[in-house]
Parts: C-alpha cells; sequence; structure tokens
C-alpha cells in the first residue's frame, strides 16, 4: 500500500510553517483543495490523507504561486494545460526552473559568507 501524507505531515514537507509558532499552515493547502480541482486528498474518519501523487501535483502548485509568483488563475490554466510537467529531461521544465532557483539561492548564501570572511577574517595591518 502506498503511504498516504495526513495534512500536517504535507504542510511540513512543503515547508508550510508559520514562523513564529514553528505550526503547519493547514488552512493554506485547505484553500487550495477549494480552489484546484487537480487537489483530491482521500476522506478518512473526517481527516485528510493525499497519495505521493497528490503531494507531486501540490507541490507543483506550490512553486508555481509561491517560487514564480504566479497568481491563482495563472496557474489554474498552465494545469489545464498540462504541457509542463515536472521533468529534468525538458528544457523548459518548471523542475529546472526549481532547480536553479534553488541553486541561486544557495550561491548567493555562499557569497554572503565569502564576503564576510574577506571582511572580518583579514588582519589590520595599520
Amino acid at each position: 500500500m502506498n503511504k498516504l501524507y495526513n495534512i500536517s505531515e504535507l504542510a511540513k514537507i512543503l515547508k508550510l510553517i508559520d514562523t513564529k509558532t514553528k505550526k503547519p499552515l493547514n488552512h493554506t493547502l485547505r484553500y487550495w483543495e477549494k480552489e484546484f480541482k487537480e487537489i483530491k486528498p482521500k476522506i478518512i474518519n473526517k481527516r485528510r490523507y493525499y497519495s505521493f501523487k497528490q503531494v507531486e501535483v501540490i507541490k507543483k502548485i506550490k512553486f508555481l504561486l509561491k517560487d514564480k509568483g504566479m497568481t491563482i488563475l495563472g496557474v489554474k490554466n498552465l494545469l489545464k494545460l498540462n504541457t509542463n510537467k515536472l521533468d529534468e529531461n525538458n528544457l523548459n521544465s518548471l523542475k529546472r526552473d526549481h532547480y536553479r532557483s534553488f541553486l541561486k539561492s544557495k550561491i548567493k548564501t555562499i557569497l554572503k559568507k565569502i564576503n564576510k570572511i574577506k571582511i572580518h577574517g583579514k588582519k589590520n595591518t595599520s
């Protein structure tokens, strides 16, 4: 049997966590359920459970909304077209864009640390 994720586990996987309270932002996922027909969790004993396939769809939606800054309507239209799949072999893929933005953020962090070392690591020779 495939593993099912409850809504809190999914929020943690997607890093949808309130920075102050450290609680999962389940309301965001429930809102997306209402907006996107592609999200259909299994309801067992009044609790939501998501399959791996559902998790992948929600990751795509989160990436487009949060990382790419698209509107809900824009994401809906893109999902209707179903042309851009998360496929690293496709040169125009969303996954490639996700990796690119992830790597850019990591590079910026590393460069900041290097500059900090350059500034604070030099000894004053005067």
